[in-house]
């Protein structure tokens, strides 16, 4: 077909791909999207190549797809990322049949991968993300409790501190001790100090005022 011998299709072809995969792997869309973008990236590499390198440009690019997802529910830290989105741009740069048609089809994939970021405002979220990564807060209102009730009554009690705080240390409030932390402060062993916020079990004290 003519419209395959013009450089910019192949970055028509492979953005909308990486646009509906990386959707995919966002949103949860019933293997829609999945199927929409193998079938783009398919007719890519079907167009300039032939059957045995197609395969192995096929495998590579999901090999740096499967990256990025184990990268996002695994490791966090970005470094299997890089190297998946480095394996796509090389699978789909290496078939153009111009250093023009690369250029094309490499900006397809970087801007249809942003460009699948604004699924997440029109779609439901896939859960696999934040339980994963643990983007959730655990929060009362979300049905967790992870404050300690017993710590979560200390909030305006007051006691002494049996160590310097710097800023952690020892308290004493009602013949009990307890880990605590001043906001910042130096508390010198000895000084009075009220609990003024607790986190989990993590207690906040500040020194009285004389």
């Amino acid at each position: 077909m003519e419209i395959f011998t013009y450089d910019w299709i192949g970055f028509v072809i492979t953005g909308l791909a990486t646009l509906f995969l990386f959707g995919e792997i966002l949103v949860n869309m019933r293997g829609l999207f999945g199927l929409l973008g193998i079938g783009f990236i398919t007719v890519y590499f079907t167009v300039y190549l032939e059957t045995g390198s197609l395969i192995i440009m096929l495998i590579l690019y999901f090999i740096g797809l499967l990256l990025i997802i184990i990268d996002g529910k695994v490791l966090n830290d970005g470094t299997l990322a890089t190297i998946g989105v480095a394996s796509m741009i090389v699978s789909v740069a290496l078939p153009a049949q111009s250093f023009a048609g690369g250029v094309y089809a490499v900006l397809g994939v970087l801007i249809g991968g942003g460009l699948s970021f604004f699924f997440l405002k029109v779609f439901k979220k896939r859960d696999m993300w934040t339980k994963i990564t643990l983007k959730d807060r655990l929060t009362t209102e979300a049905g967790y409790n992870s404050m300690n009730e017993a710590y979560k009554d200390l909030v305006g009690l007051e006691g002494i501190t049996l160590n310097d705080l710097r800023p952690v240390g020892t308290i004493r409030i009602d013949n009990k001790d307890y880990s605590a932390l001043s906001n910042g402060q130096w508390i010198e062993k000895g000084s009075a100090i009220t609990v003024v916020q607790v986190d989990g079990t993590k207690i906040l004290v500040e020194k009285n005022k004389k």
